[in-house]
């Protein structure tokens, strides 16, 4: 049986996740409004990620024998001025997102929880590729968004990425 706080602690993150998701589908209206599919494309991979973690994680609760509460999703509320404000708090956001996934795992180490400290380690590991992508695609924007066809470049590169659900243990 999964200790009652950190089983609270992964419910709650699927209901994160799925916000996650909501929030990247709104990033990735913002530049489908801009004309940059390449970069709504990235966001609405992004959104298929958070919905894939989310769904990983409620069949962890699941087959832990736990039932899964899920809640209202809040309604994004940003609103960017420019570009660079919408990468710059998609980075925030997976910033955020580490700090969740880091207090499950410190919850799950104080409990001696081991099963969810193994299964929260895909998560750990994840949280580190989410939080270079974001840093990357930022750093990128920086260097070609001063020039219309560096942009251009980086919105067709943008384009080619494609989803793949994990694997879902």
């Amino acid at each position: 049986m999964i200790n009652e706080k950190v089983a609270k602690l992964v419910n709650e993150q699927v209901n994160k996740e799925f916000y996650s998701a909501y929030l990247y589908l709104d990033f990735a209206n913002y530049f489908e409004d801009e004309g940059l599919d390449g970069f709504a494309n990235w966001y609405f991979i992004q959104a298929q990620e958070e919905m894939d973690h989310a769904l990983k994680m409620r069949k962890y609760l699941i087959d832990n024998g736990l039932h899964v509460q899920l809640d209202a999703i809040a309604k994004p509320n940003k609103v960017f001025k420019n570009h660079t404000e919408v990468l710059e708090a998609g980075l925030e956001h997976e910033r955020y997102v580490t700090s969740l996934i880091n207090a499950i795992y410190d919850a799950a180490f104080d409990a001696r929880e081991y099963k969810s400290m193994q299964f929260l380690d895909w998560f750990v590991k994840e949280q580190v590729e989410e939080e270079k992508n974001a840093e990357d695609l930022l750093k990128k924007m920086a260097i070609f968004s001063k020039d219309s066809k560096g942009l251009y470049s980086l919105n067709q590169e943008l384009k080619g990425r494609t989803f793949t659900p994990s694997a879902n243990e």
